[in-house]
């Protein structure tokens, strides 16, 4: 007998003692035992039937020990990865919420698939979710213009975070976002998973063992950006809240164009090399042992932008960007070619390593080096150790892997690469003030948010 039928058999005994008690209690001329044992079957109905998840047991974690987490824009990245959350045994997902009425719906229906009943709670306003008191975090898997707002709008509302990445869209919204966190003391990871990926983690040590030398060049690849042509402004569809879907960027017309390719307009995306190129300034800040700083010099050359008789997107179709720091070591990131041929590489003056993204595979020179890495690992693909590293931070207040500092420094780093691309000119940083050496670029620090959206 499995233990929950166990538990359900001993309960309903349980409840039949107490009522033989009761019965034995009162005089035997108001009622009978037949009359009782009759009236008994009615109330207990069948064997009652408890699951052992609900008591913690065959290796299930009791809902009064799990995590309750909410969904904050469940779009195809949050469908992507909402199965790591699922499949965490302390983790439960009680409520979901898009601004998209197409989107929430299949997002209720797919976590009450997985749970096998209809508990989740849908709400097209994420303000309301945030608003429940049994929610303890949140994952935030919205466009990348919401990233920021969002989880300060959880951090002011004691949520704790995971957020996908890039964590911001301007250097000034990012210490925002570090200081809300520390503020309210809640618990944040960004969506930056290559940490907890075991390629990554292995060329991060070879690196630090001394294995290809003194590093001089961080050597990376992102694909070629897209263009959008130019689309004329439709009625707002049925179901679909644009003015929350803006958010705290400013309002335009609807635009298919603008709304399916938001990664390519300044507003909303500002472009690859800021989109994936943050996952390898993660990289490149975490194996150089610079989380807490940064570059001092970034400069972008040759740019291809979008032809404007054509295109209604904005940002580069492909290009450059290169950042210097203290020391001399150079960071580059090229965006070209295709999806498929993105790139990390470690370069120093007694060899190189790399890791495929497509593929997860390491190559390095010296060879000899590679017969050090352990087989087997997942890929980034699978975020279930980076999920994990956040629910142990949850239950023991530390610091996650890629915390608000940490994300912060690193996609300050491409933020600046953009600034000094749009502008056209090289540019120098203080990494201690967060300001540049050039008026110009220091007022690209900030955009004020649209209200209502903003705290």
């Amino acid at each position: 007998m499995a233990d929950s039928q166990i538990i359900g058999v001993a309960m309903n005994h349980q409840l039949l003692g107490q009522m033989t008690k009761r019965m034995e209690s009162c005089s035997s001329g108001r009622l009978s035992r037949r009359q009782f044992l009759s009236r008994t079957i009615v109330m207990l109905g069948p064997p009652l039937i408890v699951p052992g998840s609900v008591l913690g047991l065959n290796g299930a974690v009791a809902p009064s020990g799990r995590i309750a987490f909410g969904g904050i824009g469940m779009g195809n990245r949050a469908r992507f990865i909402l199965p790591n959350f699922l499949h965490q045994p302390d983790v439960q997902f009680v409520a979901v919420s898009d601004a998209r009425a197409d989107r929430l719906k299949s997002a209720k229906q797919m976590v009450d698939a997985h749970y096998g009943n209809a508990d989740c709670r849908a709400y097209r306003d994420f303000r309301e979710l945030l608003a429940q008191p049994d929610i303890d975090a949140v994952l935030i898997a919205t466009g990348n213009r919401w990233h920021a707002m969002a989880s300060r709008f959880a951090a002011h509302a004691g949520k704790d975070i995971y957020c996908e990445k890039p964590i911001s869209l301007t250097i000034r919204e990012g210490r925002e976002l570090v200081n809300d966190c520390r503020r309210f003391g809640v618990i944040y990871q960004a969506g930056t998973q290559r940490r907890s990926t075991e390629s990554y983690a292995f060329a991060r040590e070879m690196v630090r063992q001394g294995k290809i030398g003194r590093v001089h060049t961080v050597e990376c690849q992102v694909w070629t950006g897209g263009v959008v042509p130019h689309e004329k402004p439709v009625p707002v569809p049925e179901g679909f809240d644009y003015d929350q879907w803006l958010g705290p960027v400013p309002w335009r017309p609807f635009v298919w164009g603008r709304v399916n390719g938001w990664p390519y307009f300044w507003d909303t995306g500002e472009g690859m090399h800021t989109d994936m190129g943050t996952h390898y300034t993660d990289q490149m800040q975490w194996v150089l042992g610079t989380d807490d700083t940064g570059p001092i010099e970034f400069e972008a050359t040759d740019l291809v932008w979008p032809d404007p008789t054509k295109y209604m997107s904005e940002t580069a179709i492909s290009g450059t960007f290169r950042c210097r720091y203290a020391n001399g070591v150079q960071g580059i990131i090229y965006q070209r070619g295709a999806f498929k041929d993105r790139y990390i590489r470690y370069i120093g003056d007694e060899g190189w390593i790399q890791v495929d993204d497509e593929t997860d595979q390491v190559t390095a020179e010296p060879k000899s080096i590679l017969k050090l890495k352990k087989p087997g690992g997942v890929s980034w693909a699978n975020a279930s150790a980076h999920i994990r590293d956040l629910l142990d931070c949850i239950r023991s207040r530390r610091p996650t892997r890629c915390n608000p500092e940490v994300a912060h420094r690193a996609q300050t780093i491409v933020q600046a690469m953009t600034i000094s691309a749009r502008l056209g000119r090289k540019l120098r940083w203080d990494p201690v003030l967060e300001k540049f050496d050039d008026e110009d670029a220091n007022r690209m620090l900030y955009r004020e948010p649209r209200a209502p959206w903003r705290v």
